[in-house]
């Protein structure tokens, strides 16, 4: 057909598979994705698009998958530089010992830049599309999310101790508001008010973190419920499990993503669903860290929507979503002795549907629907090692890898296509680790 009776777009997407997520389980065979200015547009069989839409930018995937943006629901992006500096160490003495004394010394705006674009380049190129952080200096990791080209939301962290970047509590909020409004007009991203723990933050600042987010409408996004001393410490300083000092604070509601929820009684769990509460679950920081393994499964059955994170790389050691999938599927198995819990596809919506819920960009981002942003992995599936293949989702979960990710787009936009990215060079890349790698590793254990 002459192309002058088509319809002109941006790009066309044809892909042998296509996992919507929403629906759940549902896998279209032989479908094209239509997408003008960065948003999805149509949806439908690849044979019928040909006959409706011409495109100088069309990408033939004719053995991948074509699946939503993973979102990354709780890191550390800038620790990608403390990648392995202190492992086999639980959680206070990794902090207390080695990262909190590096960080006195190391983080400044060059460290918190580097870092980020290093663990950028690590998520795109494992199909990770969107990330939700906690850091110092967030106004050097949206420069790094700006030159990848990749959608973050930032959080503007709180604690009550002194570091190079801000001097009390008051400070930080201070530094993170203007920060916040920095970026206020960046399609790319959003921000969440971050105090960093129930043992880091008093009752005073988490108050004001409340007052805060209602008056500017951001989340609350913080660590709790994460180890066994961090509620032994909190019922011995404050007579109250932090989940209850939560609750008496206000901090319960539907814009809080509490990561972790490791140890939780029945009515906590209660309580996180009554309140619509998120959960960010990161099931390989938990373990390495000997933190325990969260009741994911129970949550989930009290109706509380969870999503998947990474953590920081020097907790984890990777920002690989891949891996989180397939280790909470099967913790969630194991641990309940019930081999249906957590299926491939509500796995599968964790890392996205699920995860952009609790940013408040489900509207935008999470699922292959029209009039979304066109934020979309392709994930191979013809390596031998991978096949047979009977059922894409549940391959996804179980059998590939990030090795597997062949393409990479946010907002339509290709940022990292078979070893390559847009907007980031091997050689930025390697000046990074060479630069800091030698002022880390006299805080390697």
């Amino acid at each position: 057909m002459n192309s002058t009776h088509l319809i002109n777009v941006d790009t066309i997407i044809e892909a042998r598979w296509l996992c919507p997520v929403n629906p759940q389980d549902i896998v279209l065979e032989n479908q094209s994705v239509v997408i003008q200015a960065g948003k999805i547009t149509d949806i439908c069989a690849t044979e019928l698009a040909r006959t409706k839409y011409f495109s100088n930018e069309v990408v033939q995937l004719n053995h991948q998958v074509l699946i939503p943006g993973l979102i990354n629901l709780h890191t550390h992006a800038a620790m990608s530089l403390m990648r392995g500096l202190a492992d086999d160490l639980p959680l206070m003495p990794w902090l207390q010992q080695h990262i909190w004394p590096a960080e006195q010394k190391l983080v400044s705006p060059s460290f918190v830049r580097d870092g980020t674009l290093l663990a950028c380049a690590e998520m795109l190129s494992g199909g990770i599309t969107c990330f939700n952080d906690m850091y110092f200096y967030p106004e050097s990791a949206a420069a790094a999310v700006n030159q990848a080209g990749m959608r973050a939301n930032l959080g503007l962290v709180v604690i009550e101790f002194p570091s190079a970047y801000a001097n009390d509590a008051d400070d930080y909020l201070q530094k993170g508001f203007a920060a916040h409004d920095s970026w206020r007009n960046n399609p790319l991203i959003t921000s969440s008010i971050a105090p960093h723990a129930p043992y880091t933050v008093s009752n005073k600042t988490f108050e004001s973190v409340v007052t805060y987010a209602e008056q500017l409408g951001l989340s609350v996004h913080t660590h709790l419920h994460e180890t066994l001393d961090e509620i032994s410490q909190s019922e011995a300083t404050y007579g109250v499990r932090p989940m209850q000092r939560f609750n008496d604070l206000g901090l319960l509601g539907p814009n809080l993503i509490a990561t972790h929820c490791v140890h939780l009684l029945k009515h906590e769990i209660d309580l996180l669903a009554e309140h619509g509460c998120y959960v960010a679950h990161c099931p390989t920081s938990n373990l390495k860290l000997a933190s325990g393994i969260a009741p994911v499964a129970q949550l989930l059955a009290q109706g509380v929507t969870v999503g998947l994170g990474t953590d920081g790389a020097a907790s984890n050691n990777r920002l690989d979503l891949f891996a989180e999938m397939r280790l909470s599927a099967l913790l969630a198995k194991g641990s309940t002795g019930d081999a249906a819990a957590l299926p491939a596809h509500q796995v599968l919506a964790m890392a996205t549907i699920h995860a952009a819920q609790a940013l408040g960009l489900d509207e935008k981002i999470g699922s292959i629907e029209i009039g979304k942003f066109a934020d979309l992995t392709a994930v191979n599936l013809s390596d031998f090692n991978v096949n047979p293949c009977y059922d894409p989702i549940s391959h996804l979960i179980y059998v590939c890898g990030r090795e597997h990710v062949t393409h990479t787009w946010v907002a339509g936009e290709l940022r990292y296509s078979l070893g390559a990215f847009a907007n980031i060079e091997p050689n930025e890349l390697k000046e990074i680790m060479s630069t800091w790698q030698p002022k880390l590793r006299q805080y390697k254990r």
